[in-house]
């Protein structure tokens, strides 16, 4: 996805209905006295959350975000922020999903925010 990788996503753990994404501390993403910024936060809650829902989508299938909640729970410093997204319903039409982001550092991890995802499955078209 190349928002992900624009942001400097890394995938983790990934496995049917469940996925881990990391984003290694950089500077240029944060917002003051090195905190990770709550868009960021948010953006790694959605991938996580998509991205665990897509694990469970057949060939051929893609999904969208058409919403999604994140309450950002404490500030978010450290060497890295991990998202771990997993499925809480699956559909044909519509997947919910959840994700909690956690900012690991030497004291270990803090739960920095929480989100609920929901995507619109798509076949993707044949050209």
């Amino acid at each position: 996805m190349p928002a992900a990788r624009h942001l400097g996503f890394v995938f983790g753990r990934i496995a049917p209905g469940e996925v881990e994404i990391v984003q290694p501390y950089r500077e240029e993403l944060t917002q003051h006295d090195g905190f990770i910024q709550g868009g960021v936060l948010g953006a790694l809650a959605d991938f996580a959350g998509g991205s665990a829902a897509g694990t469970l989508l057949p060939p051929g299938w893609t999904n969208m975000t058409i919403d999604y909640t994140v309450k950002i729970v404490a500030p978010a410093r450290g060497d890295s922020v991990v998202a771990r997204g997993r499925v809480v319903k699956p559909g044909m039409t519509l997947s919910v999903a959840a994700a909690d982001v956690f900012a690991l550092g030497d004291t270990g991890e803090t739960l920095c925010a929480t989100a609920l995802v929901t995507m619109r499955n798509l076949r993707i078209p044949r050209t």
